[in-house]
């Protein structure tokens, strides 16, 4: 029941980071982030140091495409998304993940910045890695959860392994 709670909080906390109003049809636009050169170069750093092979996006995040998928992908910040994905640290640590079977189903621009530039780099049922720097994940303050308890600390470094299930 509390993982569950977790993942819920940890969803939310996804959600609605880094977006701003459009006039499209739901009303955003993406992010259009880029971390700081220091966030970018101590990421790429640390990868390096740990022998992981991956790009770096002009934004300043790290990937690894590990399937491109087929078919749809997510064009546009009103795409919604069906994920199964798992959330941690550099370290191996997880935070979060859709443990239950069941994806995470939002629209791109609901999500923190650096899945809203990382995800259209996929399509349906593509699987990528995700290496985020803070300014493109939940920044300088610590993700907690309803009892206080820090899930995420302030300024850290995350990783995603996500698959695209379905793109609307």
């Amino acid at each position: 029941m509390i993982k569950n709670l977790c993942c819920v909080f940890l969803i939310s906390g996804i959600i609605a980071i880094g977006c701003k109003k459009n006039s499209n049809t739901c009303g955003y636009s993406f992010s259009n982030a880029t971390a700081p050169t220091a966030e970018q170069q101590k990421l790429g750093d640390s990868l390096t140091a740990m022998g992981i092979d991956a790009t770096m996006a002009s934004q300043g995040f790290y990937y690894k495409v590990n399937d491109p998928g087929d078919g749809a992908s997510a064009t546009s910040p009103c795409s919604t998304l069906a994920v199964f994905y798992r959330g941690g640290f550099l370290d191996g640590r997880g935070f979060d993940s859709t443990s239950s079977g069941q994806p995470a189903i939002f629209q791109l621009w609901q999500v923190i910045a650096g899945w809203q530039e990382a995800l259209p780099l996929i399509k349906k049922s593509g699987d990528i890695t995700l290496y985020i720097p803070p300014s493109l994940g939940y920044g300088a303050k610590d993700v907690v959860d309803t009892a206080g308890h820090v899930l995420i600390p302030a300024n850290s470094n995350l990783v995603f392994r996500v698959v695209l299930a379905d793109v609307q």
